[in-house]
């Protein structure tokens, strides 16, 4: 059995917020995998189900953000689940919106809810790092506890639901293969961007924009006559 684990903070104020995109790819995997039943349990909520041949139990902790491990812990005990088998979604300011990255072990980088699981269950479990982008220092508390905008959604909606379809793999160990899907899930999902020309093209495009071709103008002939007598400059 695998414990697949979403991060975030219980509360109708917090649901959409950046800080609880963990929460937010656990319930689409449990809408596209027909699992349901929700039970408050172990401090958090916690449902049971299959993927593919794979049985798995969700869990969202209920025990805000800082204390995700005590959570954790308990479900992990209960069941018998080895950190192996435990797979952690949770937001990840050092990625830019929209990009995964999936690793096993390593450093917290900061965030609460790791820095709450290591120490209960270790660290060799797989962290599923969902990318919404770092604000600046001094902005990242209003930027992680508020919500995604209207904007976001042009590739949150396509992320959440491609990791809802590609979940099979993650379980199957296929990590690289898991991310790429998601790559182009999102990549697919922005606009087209048109290729701007190189600056040497440019440079030409701006010298024929702002140059306009000069009439020659004779210095001797019939003509040349004509223009001296027209603007006074004959002998």
């Amino acid at each position: 059995m695998k414990l697949l684990v979403g991060l975030g903070n219980p509360g109708g104020q917090y649901e959409g917020n950046r800080h609880n995109i963990g929460f937010m790819a656990i319930d689409a995997i449990a809408r596209a995998n027909g699992i349901a039943s929700w039970k408050s349990k172990n401090s958090g909520l916690l449902a049971e189900g299959t993927i593919g041949s794979e049985r798995v139990l969700l869990l969202k902790p209920q025990t805000f953000m800082n204390k995700s491990g005590d959570s954790v812990q308990k479900v992990a005990s209960f069941y018998k689940i080895p950190p192996a088998d435990i797979v952690v979604f949770y937001d990840e300011l050092d990625l830019a919106p929209g990009k995964v990255r999936v690793k096993i072990g390593g450093g917290n980088g900061g965030h609460n809810g790791l820095r709450s699981i290591d120490p209960q269950i270790g660290l060799d479990y797989k962290r599923v790092r969902l990318g919404i982008g770092h604000p600046g220092k001094e902005n990242v508390t209003h930027h992680v506890l508020g919500d995604f905008a209207k904007a976001d959604r042009t590739w949150l909606d396509p992320l959440l639901d491609e990791i809802a379809r590609q979940t099979p793999l993650l379980l199957k160990g296929d990590d690289s293969g898991f991310m790429n899907k998601l790559a182009l899930a999102v990549k697919g999902d922005e606009p087209a961007k048109p290729e701007r020309p190189a600056p040497a093209a440019q440079s030409h495009i701006r010298q024929a924009r702002s140059s306009k071709p000069q009439a020659e103008v004779p210095k001797s002939g019939p003509m040349a006559d004509m223009l001296n007598k027209l603007f006074g400059k004959g002998e």
